[in-house]
């Protein structure tokens, strides 16, 4: 890729979504600058998949940022709660579960913005998706589009006329449409990670929401998980 491309600033969690969207940031012609978060959430083992998927990719650079967000807690994700085991989106009041981390999204790109900033990137991707998901209101198109009016507001760059551009590349794919789009970016599933409780020995729970959204994503898209999971 020349050397001239623009860089855009890529939230790599691990997971499937992320790098599906990474690899589209990487398809349109971006140098990759990787921003992974270690917040100390329960499923560490994500951050090793990030570091895969951003070698894989080639980003000229990763950076995994330590930012622990159990001292705030308020989350099975980052406090001694318990990850619901009992179905996507599974909140006792049917409304945002518990593994709902308070305003990650809106910090996570807060930082990514203030990467791009620095580095002379105007362009953040993210792995958002509002269909096949657990209902977290930091993925909602709502939220992306204003989050780029403040980005236009609380910037020199924005300020200067050099306003930024979030790219939510997957916000309206189904669980199966991203699958399938892996398959065509040539990408290898395995080495993401989704799960949120992980089991012994390694391996995906197969219970948690996250785990649930991956195994159909597969199923409906009619293509084999290389997922291990735990339970089926």
């Amino acid at each position: 890729m020349a050397s001239s491309a623009p860089y855009a600033v890529v939230l790599v969690s691990g997971g499937l979504d992320s790098m599906v969207s990474a690899a589209r940031a990487q398809e349109q012609g971006f140098r990759l600058l990787a921003l992974s978060i270690d917040y100390n959430q329960r499923h560490q083992v994500e951050l090793a998949a990030a570091r895969r998927i951003s070698a894989i990719l080639g980003a000229e650079r990763h950076i995994v940022l330590p930012l622990d967000l159990s001292a705030f807690g308020g989350s099975a994700l980052t406090a001694d709660i318990a990850v619901p085991k009992d179905g996507v989106g599974a909140g006792k009041d049917g409304g945002i579960p518990v593994t709902y981390v308070p305003a990650r999204n809106t910090i996570f790109l807060s930082l990514a913005l203030g990467w791009a900033e620095a580095m002379g990137a105007r362009d953040l991707f993210i792995g958002v998706n509002a269909l096949d998901y657990s209902g977290y209101p930091d993925c909602r198109p709502e939220f992306i589009a204003e989050f780029e009016t403040l980005a236009e507001l609380a910037t020199k760059a924005g300020v200067e006329g050099q306003p930024f551009k979030v790219h939510a590349p997957l916000q309206d794919m189904t669980k199966a449409d991203i699958v399938r789009e892996a398959a065509r970016l040539g990408l290898d599933a395995g080495i993401s990670w989704s799960c949120y409780d992980p089991a012994p020995g390694g391996v995906h729970c197969g219970k948690c929401d996250s785990c649930r959204l991956r195994a159909k994503g597969f199923v409906d898209a009619g293509l084999p998980d290389p997922t291990r999971y735990a339970a089926a």
